[in-house]
This record gives C-alpha cells, sequence and structure tokens, in this order.
C-alpha cells in the first residue's frame, strides 16, 4: 500500500525553515544543562544552569504542571466539577468524546471549572455505529482501540479515569503509547486484568504506582474510583451520575451541601437541573467565566489543567 501523497503549503512554506530553532522549538531544552537547585515556589522550581551552547550562567525558571499544585481535596473538587458536566451533557443526549486535560479550563482562584472543546461531540443513539477516531490517543478506551463502533457515554468515564489516574499517582499521561498500536499493548496487561475482574481483582495492581511524591494523593477510596472508572468492559464502568454518588467525593459533597443550605431557597441543590441549563443557554461560548450558576459546560477561562512545563527561561546571572 503506498503512502500518503506529499504536499506542502502553497504559502509561507519555508517560514521556520530560515527562522532559528529557539523561534520554533519552545519545548526544547537541550541547550541548558542544569546544575543545582536554588529554591522553588508554589509554581514553579528555580536551577542554576550552563547555557552549553556559551558557557554562559543562567537561571532556569522551570513551571510545575499545574497537576503538581493539586491537593486530594483540589483534585476531588475539580472531578466533581467535570462529572457534574458530563452528567448534564450526557443526560442531554451527547458524548463529549474528548476528555481530556487540555480541554478542561480551570480559574483555581476562584475554583471555577468548565469543560470545554465540543467539536468531537456528538448525539447518542442506542445501536449505532461511531466513528472510533475520537479522543486523543493517551485518553482513548479500549473499545477505539480495538474498532469497537457501538460505544457510548462510558467512553468518557474511561477517559475521566485516565486523567484521574495521571492527577493522583502524578504520571502524566498514565497510558502513554507512541502510537494507537503502541497504546493497546500499552494497556494489554491491563485489560487482561481488568477483564477478569471480580475473579482476579487485586488493588496490588495500582499500589505499584504509588511512591513519596503521590501518597499523600492516594486514598482507599480514590483506588476504588479509580477501578471502576477503568473497566475494559466499558458496560461495567460507573456513569457520570454513578460517580458523583461514590465515596470519594463523600467530602465535596458534605462541603456543597452545606453552602447551599446557607444560600438556596428550600428544596433547591447545588446541582439542580434548571441551574445547570440556565448555565449552559445564557452563556455565548466566548463568554469569560463569571459567577458559578450552572453546570461547568461552556465558556472560556484562563488557565488549562494541563498547563504544560515552560521552555527554560534564562537570565545572565
Amino acid at each position: 500500500m503506498s503512502g500518503p501523497v506529499p504536499s506542502r503549503a502553497r504559502v509561507y512554506t519555508e517560514v521556520n525553515t530560515h527562522r532559528p530553532r529557539e523561534y520554533w522549538d519552545y519545548e526544547n531544552q537541550d541547550d541548558f544543562q542544569l546544575v543545582r537547585k536554588l529554591g522553588r515556589g508554589k509554581y514553579s522550581e528555580v536551577f542554576e544552569a550552563i547555557n552549553i551552547t556559551n558557557n554562559e550562567k543562567v537561571v532556569v525558571k522551570i513551571l510545575k504542571q499545574l497537576y503538581q499544585t493539586l491537593t486530594d481535596y483540589d483534585i476531588r473538587f475539580y472531578m466533581y466539577e467535570i462529572l457534574k458536566a458530563l452528567d448534564y451533557c450526557h443526560s442531554m443526549g451527547i458524548m463529549h468524546r474528548d476528555v481530556k486535560p487540555h480541554n478542561v479550563m480551570i480559574d483555581h482562584e476562584h475554583r471555577k471549572l468548565r469543560l470545554i472543546d465540543w467539536g468531537l461531540a456528538e448525539f447518542y443513539h442506542p445501536g449505532q455505529e461511531y466513528n472510533v477516531r475520537v479522543a486523543s490517543r493517551y485518553f482513548k478506551g479500549p473499545e477505539l482501540l480495538v474498532d469497537y463502533q457501538m460505544y457510548d457515554y462510558s467512553l468518557d468515564m474511561w477517559s475521566l479515569g485516565c486523567m484521574l489516574a495521571s492527577m493522583i499517582f502524578r504520571k502524566e499521561p498514565f497510558f502513554h503509547g507512541h502510537d494507537n498500536y503502541d497504546q493497546v499493548n500499552t494497556k494489554q496487561g491491563w485489560l487482561v486484568e481488568l477483564s477478569l475482574a471480580p475473579l482476579l481483582h487485586s488493588r496490588k495492581r495500582w499500589e505499584r504506582f504509588v511512591h513519596s511524591e503521590n501518597q499523600h494523593l492516594v486514598s482507599p477510596e480514590a483506588l476504588d474510583f479509580l477501578d471502576k472508572l477503568l473497566r475494559y468492559d466499558h458496560q461495567a464502568r460507573l456513569t457520570a451520575r454513578e460517580a458523583m454518588d461514590h465515596p470519594y467525593f463523600f467530602p465535596i459533597v458534605k462541603d456543597q451541601s452545606r453552602v447551599a443550605g446557607a444560600n438556596l431557597p428550600s428544596g433547591n441543590t447545588a446541582v439542580g437541573t434548571a441551574n445547570m441549563i440556565t448555565g449552559i443557554s445564557a452563556l455565548p461560548a466566548s463568554t469569560a467565566l463569571g459567577p458559578f450558576t450552572g453546570s461547568p459546560v461552556l465558556s472560556a477561562s484562563t488557565n488549562v489543567l494541563s498547563t504544560p512545563v515552560a521552555a527554560a527561561v534564562g537570565a545572565p546571572q
């Protein structure tokens, strides 16, 4: 089988060919050799380094992944907010099909969250076959990787499980394949374990990812919740509504119920359907985050949950 037909842009074809590498290779830090750590802050770490291209001493500031700044409570809180969005869109008959950190916008200061980028979303009809070329590689459910087309809302729950695993184990991405074939191999051992559950169910497969840097994020209820999301059989995964009732979220539900009881009229809840509908229909996609009155589904914000590690920033010492 022949390869793809070569193609070149008709305009600005050689722009980056004639630019220096530092113009376009913004993630490359190969020119800097770290010497020693000088300090750390809430969002970054500072190192003494050498620019190996000219032996100049520099100070390098490397931003942490936002994941690394989140507490156990933060993770539970934001996961619960994502579930509100998923439960709402699923109740409207819509699969998101691209749940991943880059599509979660948060305002950490004001505790606001929005699930964005609905370009791959699709209406669900029972028995219908769907395109498997959706979702991002590291967050694809096993059904997509084996070309099973009759998937449903549970696809979003697998993707959410991948996010949770990377957050509590501080391993991003959690499933890391170089291509779809490699991604299947990455999950192969897991699929065997998951497909045999509950007969051979064991927590040991999760505990091997626990270490001194993440153990404060890994609780028994977190592992149980994760286990119920990352199920090979998509029918066995928790739904978004079932997930919201999991003990992992008891502290969040308790706090939100207390706030709701103090601020809402009797008979309403913090996750009321009417509020969710208002939260979607009243906000155009370009509206910046305002007061959180509905489901965290649409609108823009200033921070992506997976804020990348910045390239080295050098300053002469």
